[in-house]
């Protein structure tokens, strides 16, 4: 089998099932006990905190662990909204955000907050400069994905947090579910306020996330209870689910050096493709200063993406068409649009994405397979 849809999620890594399994067998208090059983998971969380806050840069007190990508985007945005509703209520957001931050957003709207969503160029980048303009003195908020999980391209996160600088009560999030492991990230060094993270998406664990909240920023949480995670995250916090989560996370970063190795395939398996198949449309920026190396997007013009898929997967090939959070909805991806595809060439997208368990004779069968399937599907279409 080869599986190349890492972008959706990555296969639990080996040392990240027995830790987790560890802590379920030995480990199984509540870390708001008083009780040693309880303190003991405490420190396993404290423990945690400063292993996840090492690989970022930051202070542990920053960290706040979430379910995941999606809670950790909606308590950033919703909580700042939320938290300084009297300071504006204008925030500033791309067209090609994910839909746990586009919806987010979207929601905001409905409650009465006005949302500029800025475009992209046919690379799929936001100008720094548009956000620059689109600041307002009623902007409380501005949201920017720093590599874009359908098309691979990597925003310009550090040219929009020193726009942000002078201002101070402009708060920054980013969506980094997609970087982590891959790309460089430095919040702190950036000017970023708060950043989200996925497990599941570095061979970590399905279920937990983490919000890096600057510290002295205050956000209204989503969920009330017992105040866990410094009041920011109520409920009995996972605690296997977090270990394996600090465990993939210090995987992730021992073994960013693959990420030239993908580079290198990624490019190949263009040049492949290209050559072989007629009219294949590369989107996002491929390039190693502009993209991310794990991410690929490909479309061929009249096909449908689904049909791809399934063809792939009959090659024993596995990828994605658009985000999988929206991958079974029957239209054009909204990242691709706004990156000024039409929608002929749009539904005949497909995603492929690697992780470190990724080899190189992956993308050269995948090369052949594509090489292989293509041509049959395009015939069917012009009807023999």
């Amino acid at each position: 089998m080869i599986y190349l849809d890492n972008s959706a999620t990555t296969r639990t890594d080996p040392e990240v099932i027995r830790v987790m399994v560890d802590v379920m067998e030995k480990v199984y208090g509540n870390p708001s006990s008083l009780h040693g059983i309880g303190a003991k998971a405490h420190r396993l969380v404290e423990e945690a905190r400063e292993a996840v806050a090492r690989t970022l840069g930051v202070r542990p007190r920053e960290i706040v662990f979430t379910s995941g990508g999606t809670e950790s985007n909606n308590l950033a945005i919703k909580g700042v909204a939320e938290q300084f509703v009297n300071r504006g209520r204008h925030l500033i957001t791309t067209e090609v955000e994910h839909p746990s931050v586009y919806q987010a957003f979207r929601q905001l709207e409905e409650r009465g907050w006005r949302v500029t969503y800025l475009p992209v160029d046919r690379l799929g980048r936001v100008s720094a400069e548009d956000v620059e303009r689109a600041l307002t003195d009623d902007t409380v908020l501005v949201s920017v994905m720093h590599v874009n999980n359908e098309v691979g391209t990597v925003q310009p996160i550090e040219e929009i947090g020193r726009i942000l600088k002078s201002r101070p009560k402009v708060v920054f999030h980013v969506d980094a579910v997609q970087a982590f492991g891959k790309v460089e990230l430095n919040p702190t060094r950036w000017g970023v306020d708060l950043l989200s993270l996925s497990g599941h998406k570095f061979h970590g664990p399905k279920g937990v996330g983490v919000l890096y909240v600057r510290e002295s920023l205050r956000l209204n949480p989503l969920l009330a209870g017992g105040g866990q995670e410094d009041g920011f995250r109520s409920g009995t916090e996972n605690v296997p689910g977090i270990a394996g989560l600090a465990k993939a996370a210090i995987l992730a970063q021992q073994r960013r050096e693959k990420a030239r190795k993908w580079q290198r395939w990624k490019e190949e398996l263009i040049q492949e493709v290209t050559s072989r198949l007629e009219g294949v449309v590369v989107n996002g920026d491929t390039t190693a200063e502009g993209g991310a190396p794990h991410i690929l997007s490909l479309a061929f013009p009249g096909l449908k993406s689904e049909v791809i898929v399934h063809a792939l997967e009959r090659e024993n090939v596995f990828v994605s068409s658009k985000s999988a959070c929206s991958s079974k909805k029957e239209t054009p991806s909204r990242v691709l649009t706004a990156m000024g595809l039409d929608d002929r060439t749009a539904i005949g997208a497909i995603r492929i994405s690697m992780s470190h368990e990724t080899i190189e004779s992956d993308i050269q069968q995948c090369a052949r397979a594509l090489i292989r399937v293509i041509p049959e599907l395009q015939r069917v279409m012009k009807g023999g």
